[in-house]
């Protein structure tokens, strides 16, 4: 797959966005019985959960990056994506390649996280 960027949306419903470290992997897994949208792609902040949604909508998709219903076909059930920037309004990212070593990384970082917010 070409570099895909999608924007991270609705961050604010659930921690905000300070927990979206630039380099940062998030989890994203498909939500097909979503009520709202067929397409829906929910994203995971390990230990939290969920922190947000790939958006969807062309009020919530930033220039430049791709929204679920172009990128859907093309990506597995799960996958992950790399937070590359972040705005006021936005957290951008890069999908990634669903390796193992990604995987690892991922569990790794949420391990960092729990050990920061229990020191």
């Amino acid at each position: 797959m070409k570099e895909t960027f999608v924007t991270v949306t609705g961050f604010k419903h659930y921690y905000g966005k300070n927990i979206f470290a630039v380099g940062s992997l998030i989890k994203c897994v498909k939500e097909p019985d979503n009520t709202y949208d067929s397409e829906a792609i929910r994203c995971e902040y390990f230990p939290l959960k969920k922190v947000g949604y790939i958006a969807n909508s062309v009020n919530t998709v930033a220039n430049g990056t791709s929204s679920t219903g172009r990128i859907y076909d093309s990506v597995k059930r799960k996958f992950y994506v790399r937070v590359m920037f972040a705005t006021y309004s936005h957290i951008i990212c890069k999908i990634v390649e669903n390796t193992e070593e990604v995987r690892k990384e991922y569990l790794k970082q949420g391990e960092k996280f729990v050990e920061k917010e229990f020191d």
